[in-house]
């Protein structure tokens, strides 16, 4: 469907074209970059550009209005989208796809709470199809309403409204114990029948085929904005899991498997599907091969067939995950990062969670055991050589400047430990360039200084290490030592190696562990679950295996109990028996649980 109307569309560019015997103007241009705008969510720019189009006129201008509508629609102004499409109505009485304006006008007339003038709106619509998407817009809204005597009048100036009366019937059995509402509910049961669970089809964002001068078709017409769910119990739910599976590597005898963290977390879903539907709760993973497609993630968004996912698990790449979440929020569907740490994918993004602790949420907690470790408000911070070692390095100094600590060393690691050791703490000479000056903060350690190797150490609380390298850890701790510094190290796990590195590493010094990866082998269901995984694909379960059965599993149950997002305070868990540290997004959409170890009795334990 979608393919033959985007052709169609093209054929009515071309005729348009070849008409006026000149090529595309730049109202034309601008229209079809707007309406790009619009199927990526950027819809304030979109409505920049279509506002553009519509002051010069011309034969794109009615479409510029629908499209600026439908843009103000998908951002809930729904006040804009009306007036813009009244516009379009007096401006271009006899546009030819004015039906699918006297739709869009509708449905923005329910959403804005104009019940009245919505359901005469589209009683105006003769089109079976746009009928059959009416009916199912009022359905989807009119679930929504909650104000009873607003559905009481609406049910008396349209009695023989069968989707007004159920509607009137749902809000009556939720919200009211009156003896006349219980009667009023018995009536109208008696003659339109009982609500059933209401499944609106929602629609994705607007498909490839809006960048001609067509409105949405019925297949991605918009039927109701981020609809709230039934608050009941469904028989099963969908879960999109939009990873880059590359099975075309398999089928090319590719053996390259850098993507193997993939199908780990994919594997480990499995078991938590088969762990759900024992406590009776049936899941049905949908895999979808994903790469950084902005493209298929489009094609796949505007499929029919994804408007009943439930949870979506990915996209792991920028572009697509921005086309994601946008969808996500339009659809009230909660979309997870099963493996990112960064907080700009969950900033605006209502509908969107991480799976781990941000690398804020990270800092905040470490900087809080630092506290209760040592209150003296002096620290020295270093990090490793990958990107994310210094993100982690610089988001813990801001936490520590904000809890107004004195920072006094912070640099990136040396190459050696005696490197390490004769740079710690030194300050950098001022460049050779006049009027500026270096920061000793961003000298790597074991860089020349024009400062003596002797720099005094001054006292501090603590120190702080980020690295992926596992060798910095011992590294950081031989030049600390060296030194004489003497206070407690808090550092993440992967600075060191854990099976390498003997027990003395762990226990000669005051270490704390940032691992957010802990899993405590000691613990019967962490034992069941690697002796099933083992047995099942006949291999050691990886770290990723054991998030992805943890993260379908809680997200599992709280589709079941929780549907969602209704009941925010519920969205921890509660229960013992998840592999690593569990789950909290009480407060904030990324997981608040941080867990730190302590080596002690030749054991790591959580602390925290």
């Amino acid at each position: 469907m979608t393919k033959r109307i985007w052709v169609g569309c093209l054929i009515g560019l071309s005729i348009m074209a070849s008409a006026s015997g000149q090529p595309a103007t730049d109202s034309q241009r601008r229209y079809k970059a707007a309406v790009r705008l619009v199927q990526t969510g950027d819809y304030e720019r979109a409505k920049g550009e279509l506002n553009a189009v519509i002051q010069r006129g011309g034969p794109v201008a009615p479409y510029a209005h629908y499209y600026y509508a439908l843009a103000a629609y998908r951002q809930k102004k729904f006040d804009q989208a009306r007036l813009m499409l009244r516009q379009l109505t007096e401006r271009f009485p006899d546009w030819p796809k004015q039906p699918d304006a006297t739709y869009l006008l509708g449905i923005s007339q329910l959403e804005e709470g104009r019940y009245e003038d919505g359901l005469r709106t589209l009683d105006e619509l003769k089109d079976p199809a746009l009928r059959s998407d009416a009916a199912r817009a009022e359905q989807a809204i009119l679930s929504r309403a909650t104000d009873l005597r607003a559905l009481k009048q609406l049910n008396r100036n349209f009695p023989d409204n069968r989707i007004v009366g159920q509607a009137l019937i749902e809000l009556i059995q939720r919200s009211s114990s009156d003896r006349d509402d219980l009667e009023l509910s018995d009536e109208l049961t008696n003659r339109f029948g009982v609500p059933g669970t209401v499944t609106p089809r929602l629609t994705p964002m607007t498909s490839a085929s809006a960048t001609a001068q067509t409105p949405p078709s019925r297949t991605n017409r918009p039927a109701g904005t981020a609809v709230a769910r039934p608050n009941r119990a469904k028989s099963g739910y969908t879960v999109a899991v939009m990873l880059p599976f590359r099975v075309e590597d398999f089928a090319n005898g590719k053996r390259s498997r850098s993507n193997q963290y993939v199908y780990d977390l994919y594997n480990g879903m499995l078991l938590a599907k088969a762990k759900l539907q024992e406590e009776g709760i049936t899941v049905n993973l949908q895999a979808y091969d994903l790469d950084n497609d902005p493209n298929k993630t489009l094609e796949l968004l505007n499929n029919p067939a994804f408007a009943q996912t439930d949870l979506i698990v990915g996209p792991l790449y920028v572009e697509p995950n921005r086309i994601a979440s946008a969808w996500a929020n339009q659809n009230g569907i909660i979309l997870l990062n099963p493996i990112a740490t960064s907080s700009d994918l969950i900033t605006d993004q209502p509908m969107s969670f991480l799976a781990q602790a941000s690398l804020a949420r990270q800092a905040e907690q470490v900087a809080g055991q630092a506290h209760s470790i040592n209150s003296l408000r002096r620290a020295a911070i270093y990090f490793g050589s990958t990107r994310k070692d210094s993100l982690l390095a610089a988001a813990y100094r801001d936490e520590l400047l904000q809890q107004r600590y004195q920072v006094v060393d912070f640099r990136k690691m040396g190459p050696t430990a005696q490197a390490t050791a004769a740079s710690l703490f030194k300050p950098v000479a001022p460049t050779i360039r006049p009027g500026t000056v270096m920061s000793g903060a961003t000298q790597p350690a074991g860089t020349s200084s024009a400062a003596p190797v002797s720099a005094p150490v001054p006292a501090i609380g603590h120190v702080f290490l980020s690295s992926s390298n596992d060798d910095d850890g011992p590294r950081l701790q031989e030049a600390l030592s060296s030194r004489r510094v003497n206070a407690p190290l808090l550092a993440t796990a992967s600075a060191f190696d854990m099976y390498k590195d003997g027990t003395s590493t762990f226990s000669r010094r005051d270490l704390y562990l940032l691992y957010p990866d802990y899993i405590s082998p000691d613990r019967d269901v962490v034992s069941t679950f690697n002796q099933t995984y083992l047995a099942e694909r006949n291999t050691i379960p990886s770290v990723f295996a054991s998030e992805g059965y943890d993260m379908l599993l809680f997200f599992g149950r709280q589709l079941a109990k929780n549907n969602g997002l209704r009941n925010r305070d519920a969205m921890r868990s509660d229960t013992d028996d998840y592999l690593l540290s569990g789950f909290d997004y009480t407060q904030s959409n990324d997981n608040q649980i941080v867990p730190i170890v302590k080596f002690d009795g030749g054991r790591f334990i959580k602390i925290n």
